[in-house]
């Protein structure tokens, strides 16, 4: 035998000894560590103590430290949306308004704080129509006038307040921190002002708080201190709600609204308050959903197009082929229809959340569905097949050691807002007011056409697709997710739920499919990159008009949770996010 001959037999019983080791040791070890298909292309973050998943990367990791000083995902949820309102300043904010959804461990309960935002006492159904009874849209975008009442501050105190255990000094001094002593400018919080940068120097005090002194921006690496935003943090973290919704930082905010025309008074300030409320529930399969109630859309049109999909071939399908992607269209534009009909704030209008979400109403739905042609928008009339009655954001979510689960929704509506900020404050004003219905039966911003439920009136909630979502199976917390995107919202979450319950992906692998999206109006099915040409075709053959967006559809930040650990997931669609786990 030759040397090289007995080199070879000597490596190759060496990796046959190896291997035989390797192979008789696997299944004990996979009884005790996290299971990633390495055959995937898209892999989660695991932890098995604590878990936080956002859009930027130093509130994520504030987060985890709440965690790990021992504060539950309520007190690490609270922690991370004020320190979003420093280091994300396009959604992340104090000027908004969203959802809380919560799991309750020990309850084993969920509830819903909904703190969107209202319309100031004085807004009227034409607040937005000019002279000639059309829409004003940069008034109702960039104005003063387009700003609701906030409710971040209110919220954010309340969930703390019921269900954290930690003070709010405890929680609001990383975000004081923050903003005090200063953050290095990252690429993404410069690409963000840089693109919204012509509009945000219109407005003096945001082009003071976002720009150098002569008006240049910060670069990469740079230091941004926000001071005037630490005041204001500072503020509710001494007095809690009174210091923001009374004394010297409500009175800075009147005081703006009073030199600029705007609606919110010292009033509807003190009177603001957060609603709690009983989340709506569904059934997938073996599944148990469950997502956010009016105001919201979100929860209810999950559910509904969930219930219309149960029945029909998906697996068979295959994920993004063009039948299963033709099911998906035509589901959504039953929905969507319902959606411009029915949908508005439940403490003014009846909303039918029975009716909606009833699975009998789903069957007759889906018999309308014809598997060889797509229907017409023109074709679909809202709640045809009711029976009478018997009617930018950004996204986290949270999960701690003992089980509580937190999936939260937070937005200032456009990114930016109305790219006004209030002086001596630190804060960006929201335009909310856009999400009414200026004129019932037009389109929003975001090309959603809505009715008469959804009128403006004050006090009111405008409508939201806002849908941060949990998913139950057998009976404990599985996935919780939600997302950014105005009208896409509802179909990206509706979208990784199905990559995840249906066709058995990791929460990275569901995150990163290409979506789809249809609202009924505009009868466009909007594709992202990533679907086959041939697909395409196929689409087109069945009568889909189909359109290629100029930018990706929504960016969840989900939380899956199984057999022990905590696997996460931010969206890559956009730059910035990050999963915090230990």
């Amino acid at each position: 035998m030759t040397r090289l001959q007995r080199l070879t037999l000597t490596l190759l019983t060496c990796f046959l000894t190896v291997f035989s080791h390797y192979s008789l040791a696997q299944p004990a070890a996979d009884a005790q560590t996290p299971i990633i298909d390495f055959r995937n292309r898209f892999l989660p973050v695991v932890g098995q103590h604590g878990m936080v998943v956002g859009p930027e990367t130093l509130a994520t990791e504030v987060g985890k430290s709440i965690l790990q000083r021992g504060g539950n995902a309520v007190d690490a949820a609270v922690a991370t949306g004020f320190a979003l309102a420093v280091t994300y300043p396009r959604a992340g904010n104090l000027g908004g308004g969203g959802f809380m959804l919560i799991h309750l461990a020990d309850e084993n309960r969920q509830t819903l704080i909904d703190y969107r935002e209202t319309a100031p006492a004085a807004a009227e159904h034409d607040l937005f129509l000019d002279e000639a009874g059309d829409i004003d849209r940069m008034r109702l975008y960039f104005s003063h006038q387009s700003a609701g009442v906030p409710g971040t501050v209110a919220g954010l105190l309340d969930a703390l307040e019921k269900y954290g255990t930690m003070s709010r000094q405890e929680v609001l001094a990383p975000a004081i921190a923050l903003a005090e002593k200063g953050l290095e400018v990252s690429f993404a919080l410069s690409f963000e002002i840089d693109s919204r940068a012509d509009r945000l120097r219109q407005n003096p005090e945001a082009k003071r708080l976002f720009f150098k002194a002569d008006g240049s921006p910060y670069q990469v690496g740079e230091l941004w201190q926000q001071q005037d935003l630490a005041w204001t943090l500072k503020q509710i973290a001494a007095k809690g709600k009174a210091g923001f919704y009374e004394g010297p930082v409500a009175q800075r905010i009147v005081a703006d609204m009073e030199a600029n025309e705007g609606l919110i008074t010292a009033a509807d300030l003190r009177a603001y308050q957060t609603v709690e409320r009983k989340p709506l529930r569904g059934s997938f399969h073996d599944y148990e959903v469950i997502s956010t109630p009016p105001p919201s859309s979100g929860g209810i049109h999950i559910i509904q197009m969930l219930n219309i999909l149960e029945g029909l071939p998906l697996k068979e399908a295959g994920h993004n082929s063009a039948a299963y992607l033709h099911y998906l269209a035509e589901s959504m534009k039953l929905a969507y229809a319902d959606r411009s009909h029915f949908l508005g704030d439940s403490d003014f209008v009846t909303v039918p959340v029975s009716d909606l979400t009833d699975k009998a109403y789903a069957e007759r739905l889906r018999a309308t569905i014809n598997t060889e042609r797509a229907t017409p928008s023109a074709e679909i009339a809202p709640g045809a097949k009711m029976l009478p009655e018997s009617s930018d954001t950004t996204h986290y979510s949270v999960a701690d050691a003992a089980g509580n689960v937190v999936t939260n929704t937070y937005t200032l509506n456009f990114s930016f807002g109305s790219h006004i900020a209030v002086p001596g404050t630190g804060m960006l004003l929201n335009n909310e007011m856009a999400d009414f219905a200026a004129a019932p039966g037009t389109a929003n911003a975001y090309g959603l056409v809505e009715g008469e439920a959804n009128r403006i009136e004050g006090a009111k909630r405008p409508l939201s697709s806002m849908s941060p979502t949990l998913v139950m199976r057998d009976g404990k917390p599985w996935l919780a997710t939600g997302s950014p995107g105005g009208s896409v919202i509802i179909t990206t979450v509706l979208q990784t739920l199905l990559n995840a319950m249906i066709f058995d992906m990791n929460i990275a692998a569901a995150a990163a499919g290409a979506r789809v999206h249809h609202q009924w109006l505009p009868d466009v099915l909007l594709l992202e990159q990533g679907i086959s040409q041939d697909t395409v075709r196929l689409l087109e053959g069945l009568g889909h008009k189909i359109e290629f967006g100029n930018r990706s559809l929504g960016r969840t930040q989900s939380i899956m949770l199984d057999n022990g650990y905590l696997y996460g997931a931010t969206d890559t669609r956009r730059p910035g996010g990050h999963v915090a786990a230990y």
